[in-house]
């Protein structure tokens, strides 16, 4: 019996780690170069090389799969010495200053560092990688100069990219090279034949199948130019663009933001600096995706369509942005689930969890391919769906998605509730799906007080929050509609549910709502972030709202940076792992809201302050999916980086824009044309926050909202269109 126990816990680690991501070096060190159009991503050094000895996730990466595993630039066969390296604001191009080293023959000096000025300009359109080298030798005399490029494709799935293991690969088929491009190509076991095309111009004076060599000869004060063009194709043939002589006037064409049209400025400029960060990652994540205006969820790991991380993403930037959620709830309504399908934890009226096109997916190696693994993303696409009508009073767009609404309320009602008790559980179905279905999927998330992981079914608190602001939701979408028995309905529903989870789920041992009920009914007695989700949804009592936003702010759960997920003193608290212990921004950003909600702003302000200040540390000033929770120390030090964290992130680039909406107590209702700044509060970092642009409806407004003696004030600028814009305490 023990043999049998101990094989079944095997399989379920063996399940668990399939998905790692695995840390055989940390992205946070190499400070990795991330650029990406549409289906293709790319993961550099500071050097704008590719390693293929260093961290597994370097490479160029198209419709999932890496299409480029090694790339590097070589100088007279040694690495440049670096002089800088940065992503231009708008994540657009990819610059990097160089110089070479000191070159000798016989132990003499031929080339003395610094002669050579090396500037590394690349870009992504499509499915292309553009890459201009400039070179230019500031010596005295004549130089001879030798420009290597080596290359390679491994043609991995992302999935083999993040650890996971095949039993068989397809086939590596015959390299071809001409005098100016190289072709390496792969047919996968899908049957399904991927290829990278390499062109070089001028023709270099060496090119096989890994290498381009060009021998120079530069003269005093002169320079050259070369061009390096890699193209990730799939079947159908491609042909590379050709280029101009004028290769250093060309520009990447960009298309216009969706967060664009609403400007944010405030009167610090650091402040302004990470949110233009933010603006250029939620821009990147979203341009050229198949899906139109729906973000990516984040680099390297999760660049493709994420239920959850879309809707969170959109209800972070509904209140600038409102494009963002028509299109999150346009294609997850478009790819509900409508039949039980057991390998991909599908059941009818169930909303997306994940999207994958890579090869293992299309071999069902993983789930993924089409996968509904997630608890909370059927109540949160209705919450998202409720405050878009909220904030655009579109009701057509409601209407066109209403057969997707119900039949999403029904599965919450039947699907989501396994065992009839009222609350929403999850239970892994697929044997190779996710055992944890909540935001916190790590398979070690959902513990008890002593330790012990939870059985299933599990119901956790966030999610009966989630359905709990769901059926509050769409009981406003019935009666917009004219459906009064079913608003009717939905709220009486809604109040038994909140009456039945104060009963289960409140702990005044803990004074803060437990993690979740386990498969039994017990309470997992733990101390979690998640119970700060209770509070935006309006579940929680006043009474116990309060006593929640003082647990979350003390000094064992908030680091000086955010709260933690987990916290510090509770059995699997561990600063450096993924859900127990580190901190999200996101996170902080739902919990923040909810503080505000419930007259806490001062906390909220508290939390926005932490990630601002966390935000300074980060390399190019972007929030990158978490960080470690180490405590903020006194010697002025940055947060820990996580080691496998995604950079950039869609959540965590959304968290300002929600934080700084908490804080000001921005309500804005579309159908009143009417916004209300609720007992606004501003970071002692913000002494002004000026919004220009925000359209509600047909009418457009200009406001400042600015710290006034001892008081906040909102002054009004410019007011197109009828709009009532006010103040309230």
């Amino acid at each position: 019996m023990d043999d049998q126990l101990d094989d079944q816990l095997k399989d379920i680690v063996r399940v668990e780690n399939e998905y790692y991501v695995r840390a055989t070096s940390a992205l946070a060190d190499d400070r990795t170069r991330v650029l990406k159009s549409g289906k293709t991503f790319a993961v550099f050094n500071r050097y704008g090389d590719i390693e293929a000895l260093g961290p597994l996730q370097f490479g160029l990466f198209y419709a999932e799969t890496r299409h480029l595993s090694h790339l590097t630039l070589r100088i007279n066969e040694q690495q440049p010495m670096l002089l800088s390296s940065t992503v231009r604001e708008d994540n657009a191009f990819l610059f990097i200053d160089m110089t070479n080293v000191d070159t000798t023959t016989q132990g003499d000096i031929v080339l003395p560092r610094g002669t050579l000025h090396v500037f590394r300009r690349k870009f992504l359109d499509n499915s292309i990688c553009y890459e201009q080298l400039r070179l230019q030798n500031y010596g005295l005399e004549t130089i001879s100069v030798s420009i290597g490029f080596h290359f390679d494709a491994d043609f991995a799935d992302i999935f083999e990219v993040r650890g996971s293991v095949r039993e068989k690969r397809g086939e590596r088929l015959p390299d071809r090279a001409t005098e100016d491009e190289v072709a390496i190509a792969y047919r996968g076991l899908d049957g399904v034949e991927r290829r990278t095309l390499l062109r070089f111009s001028p023709a270099p004076h060496v090119l096989n199948a890994n290498e381009a060599r060009f021998d120079l000869r530069m003269g005093s004060k002169t320079d050259e130019i070369l061009y390096v063009a890699v193209s990730c194709e799939q079947d159908s043939e491609h042909s590379l663009p050709t280029y101009r002589s004028d290769f250093g006037g060309l520009t990447k064409q960009l298309a216009t933001s969706l967060l664009q049209e609403c400007r944010i400025t405030t009167s610090s400029s650091r402040f302004n600096t990470c949110l233009a960060r933010s603006e250029a990652d939620l821009s990147m994540l979203v341009e050229g995706n198949p899906e139109t205006d729906y973000p990516y969820a984040g680099v390297p790991w999760f660049s493709t369509v994420f239920g959850r991380d879309g809707i969170v993403t959109a209800l972070e930037c509904l209140w600038l942005a409102p494009a963002i959620a028509k299109g999150v709830l346009t294609y997850l309504a478009k790819t509900q689930a409508k039949e039980t399908i057991q390998e991909q934890d599908a059941t009818p009226g169930k909303i997306l969890h994940e999207m994958r096109r890579g090869e293992m997916a299309a071999l069902k190696e993983v789930p993924f391919g089409r996968y509904y693994g997630s608890v909370d993303s059927t109540p949160l696409f209705l919450i998202l769906a409720a405050a878009y009508y909220v904030r655009t009073a579109d009701l057509d767009f409601i209407n066109s998605i209403w057969l997707n609404i119900e039949s999403a309320l029904s599965w919450v009602d039947h699907y989501g509730d396994v065992d009839g008790d009222g609350f929403v559980e999850y239970e892994q179905k697929s044997k190779k799906g996710l055992l944890q279905q909540g935001w916190k999927d790590s398979h070690d998330s959902v513990f008890h007080k002593d330790g012990r992981l939870a059985e299933p079914p599990i119901a956790l608190c966030e999610v009966q929050s989630y359905v709990y602001g769901a059926k509050k939701g769409v009981a406003l979408l019935a009666e917009a509609r004219g459906h009064f028995e079913t608003r009717d309905r939905l709220n009486r529903e809604a109040d038994v549910l909140q009456t039945r989870f104060e009963a289960s789920f409140w702990s005044d041992e803990l004074k803060l709502y437990v993690l979740a009920l386990d498969g039994n009914k017990k309470p997992c007695q733990v101390r979690t972030s998640n119970a700060g989700h209770v509070l935006f949804t309006g579940l929680a009592s006043r009474e116990h709202a309060a006593i929640v936003a003082e647990t979350l702010l003390d000094e064992q759960f908030f680091s000086g940076w955010g709260v933690r997920t987990v916290r510090a003193g509770e059995a699997r608290y561990n600063p450096m792992s993924y859900h127990n212990g580190s901190v999200w921004p996101h996170d902080n950003a739902l919990i923040g809201l909810g503080l505000a909600l419930n007259g806490s702003q001062d906390k909220a302000v508290k939390i926005l302050s932490g990630l601002y200040d966390a935000c300074l540390h980060f390399d190019l000033h972007r929030l990158p999916e978490l960080f470690c929770g180490f405590h903020k120390r006194p010697d002025g030090n940055g947060p820990t980086h996580y080691p496998v964290a995604c950079a950039p992130q869609a959540w965590a680039a959304g968290s300002l824009y929600l934080l700084l909406r908490a804080c000001m107590g921005l309500d804005i209702r579309a159908g009143e044309q009417k916004i209300t700044l609720i007992n606004p509060t501003l970071p002692e970092s913000l002494n002004e926050v000026r919004i220009n642009g925000l359209r509600v409806g047909n009418a457009c407004v200009d406001f400042l909202v600015k710290r006034d003696r001892h008081s906040i004030a909102v002054e009004v600028l410019k007011k197109a269109g009828d709009l009532e814009i006010s103040k309230s305490i």
